[in-house]
């Protein structure tokens, strides 16, 4: 028996595991919803890392693109179409209400008209229209939040289409379409971002290990999450020949120490 827990440990620390990290995380990746000041914060970060010669180039590269996500979210605010806004607007009889945005982008409100949301963060959003009604009603009372509409597919119980608030963890998302199905590759799962890939399966494993949200990943309308099906090769080549091989390389390992 204490063999067998001394090779389990063993073949648990040998399986190999990518080093490179596509997914640049600070100590504190900003609120769930991040604001300009978060943004700007970890812009900052970004640029000295990248000015810092202790990363490799690798590394770098993911730096550099997480940084130009930031930059494009505070040039051009989080809102595209096909995204959608919940508003409650107090003492107006039509609303509550979810309304879709429109290319500008923009969302009518009616009576009030067509209000831009061009520049304007998600987190910035109650602010933004509060300011906006302020020009049809005196102090306006305003709770608003926004809504992304990401696409499921792949090996989950129900796939397809989905809006949900941007503070939705990552790791919840699939449970809302359903959880994975009995043959889903869970370490495989990946974004996508118009057929390319936005992070790749390790970055991906980093951002549910330390509980990411939508907007934190930088993510936007249309992106996708896809999750796997293994297939017998798969599963053969990716899991089981790995902890053979490394089961192989234990038992050498406790003969040259004795202890098999």
């Amino acid at each position: 028996m204490r063999f067998l827990t001394v090779l389990l440990a063993l073949v648990l620390v040998t399986v190999p595991v990518s080093a490179s990290a596509q997914l640049f995380l600070t100590s504190d990746p900003g609120r769930s919803v991040r604001t300009r000041a978060d943004l700007g914060r970890l812009l900052a970060e970004y640029d000295a890392a990248l000015a810092s010669p202790a990363y490799s180039d690798g590394v770098k590269q993911s730096i550099r693109v997480d940084a130009d996500r930031i930059r494009t979210r505070l040039r051009d605010g989080d809102f595209r179409v096909g995204d959608r806004v919940y508003v409650s607007i107090q003492g107006e009889i039509n609303y509550p209400d979810t309304v879709t945005v429109e290319s500008g982008p923009m969302i009518a409100l009616e009576p009030f008209g067509q209000i831009s949301l061009a520049g304007v963060l998600r987190s910035e959003i109650v602010d933004h229209l509060t300011d906006e009604l302020g020009r049809f009603i005196r102090t306006p009372v305003v709770r608003a939040q926004g809504l992304m509409r990401l696409s499921v597919l792949g090996d989950v119980g129900q796939p397809g289409f989905y809006t949900m608030p941007a503070e939705t963890l990552l790791g919840d998302v699939i449970m809302m379409a359903g959880g994975p199905g009995a043959n889903a590759v869970l370490d495989e799962l990946r974004i996508e971002r118009a057929g390319q890939a936005l992070y790749e399966e390790e970055a991906v494993q980093e951002a549910l290990r330390a509980g990411l949200t939508l907007d934190q990943l930088n993510l936007e309308a249309g992106d996708q999450l896809f999750l796997p099906t293994a297939s017998a090769g798969n599963f053969l080549l990716g899991t089981v020949m790995p902890v053979i091989g490394a089961i192989a390389s234990t038992t050498f390992l406790l003969f040259q120490l004795g202890i098999f």
